[in-house]
């Protein structure tokens, strides 16, 4: 007796045969990816009263992917941005479907026809500073194992100016500790980068090496920082880890923590800090592993931009009353003239 769907049938191919067999997709996409089904499933289930198991590629039309769009938004509350990766991922499977099940491509291509949504353009870098940074790192017991590997995760995190997911990706190979010490990461497209680090942050994640036996030889391919199975950390679980400390460093100080606080926002704080610091920015550039300078120039325009927001709210004037009210603000007639010359 048949019991897999039409719709889990394609989806699996399109994952095992398609993603991992024909495109070679990185082990970052195909988590994305995995997520975004994860939660398609999730509100198929939910709203629309639909189980996994009996799900049909019938139940997929524009109307349903809009409307899992906008319940990502409301319910979700999730951004612009992320609403426009995970409609990546759905276009992504249904192009691939226009070449598997022809007979419905008239379907398949209504929802490609879907739009991304338009991102206003960053005015400013959200970032914590130097003293929010060592706040939210003091807030980290160190007393218990756990709190020892996220200290450890989360100054690696911010030293090394990593993505998450390069982050989630590492293994105990992709240090080298003895001088000259340094981490490969491994970012977009496959492209690999190597980012010096510091004594203290060497030291810490020596000690928590030892303690997990990642020292050893037998296990230099496992996850550097895992989870309670053994598992690599996803996106979310380090942004929960990061959010049980936020919260307390908040308490204490919040001017120098925000309401919210993620993984990509320690990236761009010591983006910051490099470039405050004086660091050229084709070596920020080479430590984030930008691929274009102009893409990293936006920390210089934002930087910019609040030295002149700082200095104007220092400014005092110096201009004497008498100058700096303009002759047309003493003449009543005049004024008048001016205030109706739009009318």
């Amino acid at each position: 007796m048949e019991t897999t769907t039409d719709f889990a049938k394609y989806l699996t191919r399109y994952f095992t045969e398609y993603l991992v067999g024909e495109r070679g997709a990185s082990t970052h996409t195909i988590r994305s990816y995995s997520e975004t089904f994860t939660l398609v499933l999730t509100y198929m289930d939910k709203v629309r009263a639909k189980a996994a198991d009996r799900l049909t590629l019938n139940h997929f039309n524009r109307e349903t992917v809009l409307d899992f769009l906008d319940w990502l938004q409301k319910n979700r509350k999730c951004s612009n941005s992320t609403r426009n990766q995970r409609l990546a991922a759905l276009h992504s499977f249904f192009r691939y479907m226009q070449y598997e099940d022809v007979k419905r491509l008239g379907q398949w291509q209504d929802i490609l026809s879907i739009k991304v949504k338009k991102q206003g353009k960053r005015s400013s870098i959200n970032h914590l500073t130097v003293d929010g940074i060592k706040l939210l790192l003091e807030q980290i017991p160190v007393n218990t194992k756990a709190g020892r590997r996220n200290l450890a995760l989360l100054a690696l995190l911010y030293d090394s100016g990593a993505r998450v997911h390069e982050l989630i990706d590492l293994t105990p190979s992709s240090l080298h500790l003895n001088k000259p010490c340094y981490v490969t990461l491994l970012g977009k497209g496959g492209k690999k980068r190597i980012v010096p680090l510091q004594d203290e942050q060497v030291n810490l994640l020596v000690a928590y090496m030892k303690e997990n036996r990642l020292d050893n030889l037998a296990y230099n391919r496992r996850p550097l920082f895992a989870n309670n199975r053994g598992e690599n950390l996803t996106n979310s679980g380090v942004t929960y880890i990061i959010n049980l400390y936020a919260k307390n460093a908040r308490m204490l100080r919040p001017d120098l923590v925000p309401e919210k606080v993620n993984p990509h926002m320690l990236r761009h704080s010591k983006a910051m800090h490099l470039l405050q610091s004086g660091v050229n920015l084709v070596y920020i550039r080479d430590i984030l592993g930008h691929v274009s300078i102009q893409t990293t120039e936006i920390y210089a325009r934002a930087d910019s931009k609040q030295k002149r927001e700082a200095l104007e709210a220092a400014y005092v004037s110096i201009i004497p009353a008498q100058i700096s009210a303009g002759i047309w603000e003493k003449d009543s007639k005049l004024r008048e003239w001016l205030k109706n010359f739009t009318k």
